[in-house]
This record gives C-alpha cells, sequence and structure tokens, in this order.
C-alpha cells in the first residue's frame, strides 16, 4: 500500500473521529439527551392525567452530559404535571467548573417543584459537588450503606444566603462522610432504604395498602417517571470515565504503534485509532496534566524504538519510567484506581516490551517470507556475543548465538551459518568454531 493511500485512510479516520466526538454534541444540544419510562400504579383506573415524579438516575463523576441533563431536567418540569423531582445519585467528584456548578445551584433553588436527592441503593456515595447540591435541595434521603458528606471547598459564590444543609463553613462535613444513622441523627438527610421510601416522603406521593398480600405492603397511586441518559450520552459519559480514558489512550497508542510494524491498515490500526479519538474526548473533559500525556507518548515511542531492534534496551527502561510516571500523574485531583493503574503499566509494559518484539520477529521470520537465503549471508554485530547478542542482516535486526569458544565483538562481521526458532546461529567471518561448520553441514 503505497504511502499516499495509507495517509488518505488515515485522514479519512481522523474525519470520521471529529465527527463521532462533535456529532453527539451537537445533537445532545437540541434534546434532553435523557429516556423517560413511566411506571404505572397497580390501581391505575383512571383515563386522567395524574401528577408524576420524575426520578432522576446520576452515578459517576459530573461532567458536561450529566450537567446537561439536570440542567435540561430542572428548566423543563412542569409544576402542572409534576410532583416533584428526585435525583437518585451516586458521584464522589465534578470535572466541570464552578460556573455550570452554580448554574444547577441557581436552578435547584428556583424549581417550580421540590427537588429531592436520595443517595442510593446500598454503597452509593454523594461527596464533593454532588454533596454540596443535594445540600441545597429541599430534601435529602439516604439509604443504608451509602455515605454522604465530603463537601469539599465551596461551589458557591461569596455572598449566598444558604450553605449546605444549613452548616456553617468550617463544619466537620468538609473532609468527613456520615452513613444512615448519622445523618438521621443530625438532620441533614432522613432514613429512606429504598426508593420507594424516599416516594413516600414528598409531599403529596399518595400510597395504599394493598392487603390482597401477607404481609400487607404499600402500593403507590401517584406515577413515578424514571428518566437516565440515553445511549449516545450514556456512551459520551461513560468515555469521560478517568479509567476508561487512561485505558483507552494506553490501548490506542499501543495498537497504532502495532499498525507500524504491519503491511498496510488493518484492523489494527482502525480499531488503535477510534480508541485513541475517544480517549481524547475524555481527556479533554477530566483534569488531565498534558505533561502527563507527553509522557505516555514518550514511553510508546521509546518501546517502538526497541521493537524495531528486536531486543528490549535502553530505550524499554526509558519508556517503562514515562509509562508509569504519565500514569501516576495523569489525572489532576481525579485519581485512577490502583487496579485499574496495575492493569494498565503491567499490560502495556508486557505487551511493548516483550509480546511486539516477539510478534515482530515471528512475523518476519516465517516460512512464507522465506530464511533459507539467510544461510550463509554475511551481516554485522551490533552487540557483543559472548554467547548470545544481536546482529544486523541486511538491515534487519536478528537475535543471535554463537559459540563460546569463538566470541564476536561489536562491529565484528559474521556469517550466517543456522537457524534455531527466532534465533540465528551464527559465527565469525573468520575462525569458525568447528561445532557450528558441522552443524551447518548437517542442516543441509
Amino acid at each position: 500500500m503505497t504511502r499516499s493511500l495509507r495517509l488518505f485512510i488515515v485522514s479519512l479516520l481522523a474525519i470520521a473521529g471529529t465527527w463521532i466526538l462533535v456529532g453527539p454534541a451537537l445533537a445532545h444540544s437540541e434534546h434532553e439527551g435523557t429516556e423517560a419510562h413511566e411506571q404505572v400504579p397497580f390501581n391505575d383506573l383512571t383515563n386522567d392525567q395524574p401528577m408524576v415524579v420524575d426520578v432522576v438516575e446520576l452515578s459517576g463523576l459530573i461532567d458536561p452530559v450529566m450537567v446537561n441533563m439536570m440542567a435540561d431536567t430542572l428548566a423543563n418540569v412542569d409544576p402542572t404535571k409534576v410532583l416533584a423531582v428526585i435525583f437518585q445519585v451516586n458521584s464522589t467528584g465534578s470535572v466541570v467548573s464552578n460556573a455550570d456548578l452554580y448554574e444547577l445551584v441557581v436552578r435547584i433553588s428556583e424549581a417550580k417543584v421540590p427537588i429531592s436527592f436520595w443517595v442510593g441503593p446500598s454503597g452509593s456515595r454523594a461527596t464533593g459537588p454532588m454533596a454540596q447540591l443535594a445540600g441545597l435541595a429541599d430534601d435529602v434521603g439516604i439509604a443504608p450503606g451509602a455515605r454522604l458528606g465530603a463537601l469539599g471547598p465551596s461551589i458557591l459564590p461569596e455572598g449566598w444566603a444558604e450553605t449546605p444543609f444549613g452548616l456553617p463553613l468550617d463544619t466537620d462535613l468538609v473532609t468527613d462522610t456520615v452513613g444512615y444513622d448519622e445523618a438521621a441523627e443530625r438532620g441533614i438527610a432522613r432514613q429512606s432504604p429504598v426508593l420507594l421510601a424516599q416516594l413516600v416522603g414528598i409531599d403529596g406521593f399518595e400510597v395504599i395498602t394493598d392487603e390482597t398480600v401477607s404481609p400487607p405492603t404499600l402500593e403507590p397511586v401517584t406515577h413515578t417517571r424514571f428518566h437516565k441518559l440515553d445511549v449516545v450520552s450514556e456512551f459520551f459519559h461513560t468515555v469521560a470515565s478517568p479509567a476508561v480514558a487512561y485505558l483507552l489512550l494506553l490501548i490506542g497508542m499501543g495498537l497504532l504503534v502495532f499498525e507500524l510494524f504491519t503491511a498496510g491498515v488493518g484492523v489494527a490500526g482502525v480499531l488503535g485509532a477510534s480508541c485513541f479519538l475517544l480517549s481524547t474526548y475524555g481527556l479533554g473533559v477530566l483534569p488531565t496534566r498534558w505533561w502527563g500525556v507527553a509522557l505516555l507518548a514518550v514511553a510508546f515511542l521509546g518501546y517502538a524504538i526497541d521493537i524495531q531492534t528486536g531486543v528490549p534496551r535502553a530505550w524499554t527502561v526509558i519508556g517503562t519510567v514515562a509509562l508509569v510516571l504519565g500514569s501516576l500523574f495523569l489525572f489532576d485531583g481525579t485519581p485512577i484506581s490502583w487496579i485499574t493503574l496495575l492493569f494498565g503499566i503491567v499490560g502495556a509494559a508486557t505487551g511493548m516490551a516483550a509480546g511486539m518484539p516477539a510478534m515482530v520477529r515471528t512475523r518476519f521470520s516465517t516460512p512464507t517470507i522465506g530464511r533459507e537465503w539467510m544461510i550463509g549471508e554475511m551481516g554485522e554485530a551490533v552487540e557483543a556475543l559472548g554467547p548470545n547478542g544481536t546482529v544486523t542482516v541486511r538491515d534487519a535486526v536478528w537475535r543471535a548465538r554463537t559459540n563460546r569458544a569463538t566470541p564476536i565483538p561489536v562491529g565484528a562481521p559474521i556469517r550466517v551459518v543456522g537457524i534455531e526458532g527466532l534465533w540465528l546461529e551464527v559465527e565469525p567471518e573468520e575462525g569458525g568454531a568447528r561445532d557450528h561448520r558441522e552443524r551447518s553441514k548437517n542442516t543441509q
């Protein structure tokens, strides 16, 4: 495949990737980006349009996608049809500016219907800006096993009349969290083991007791309408998570390096370019240290240099150090879990330092290319062979070994006398050991 054709294909991939990134954002501005599902009460016998409670599910970091969803929900609420809005949250941080968060603060404070936050189900967390937003709402509930607090730096402008949960600015909840029992004891949240309990606590939400079962249960009369991100918005919300953006970046660069050692643009190149482009969206949303990205690029450049030579050497060490540092310091204030870091660093280092050189040697030493021609070929020692080292034959780097009785210094001419697996058996141009010469005759 010609260089111009490969450049044309890569250009098309770049254009397609740009459209993938920009298109959903443009489409998102034209609609709410949510899917709604209404739960109809079991005893609904009327054709009238009853009041509903909107439940909006929010999980992950507060990013532009989540901000748009919350803002659209609050802006489009119809008080003649909606009784209240409940945000079901599990969020521990934010990657948007205080200006975007302040917009949500204003919309919550000016909402035409009661706004409620439920930290649930069990295991959910509401910390940082999400906890502050919850503390400014009309109602907060928490499930057993959930945690609320760790407010962090205030997102409110100076002079704002309210404080989260009505607490002083130096409250211990700036750094600490509370659970199910303590939140209720301190009066900052009511106990809501399940979502229905949170719904029942909303003024005007009607239920009846179903006595046809044992024990009797509460059944909602008021409709509940659930909202969540649509498929496209959920996809980009996931891509903007630190772990996914980091792994996409490593996979993308690794596959692009792999593509350098293949003939033409193949599946690896297309997949690598797609992963890399998607990672740039996540990196653009997250608080990324761009020098961390540069370190990761240096890492893969170093690996590529040694892959070309066929054996791990100095550049592999440089690449590994850059990989570790770039991974640890990629994001500012948004840490990646140790499991993700371990998987990314070990996987990339192993694949680049061991897997890729072996793949390249295997690829270019297959019978389809033919290796018999190498017997008798002359080359040069890239490093001293005593007995193992590397040599070049027709400008290609190979791992090689010689007889211990005839070590070969750097730069000395060598002759290929045999091939054993992926290794070349070589001897000095003059004075080769007897066993090599005999081995060469036996292979003929």
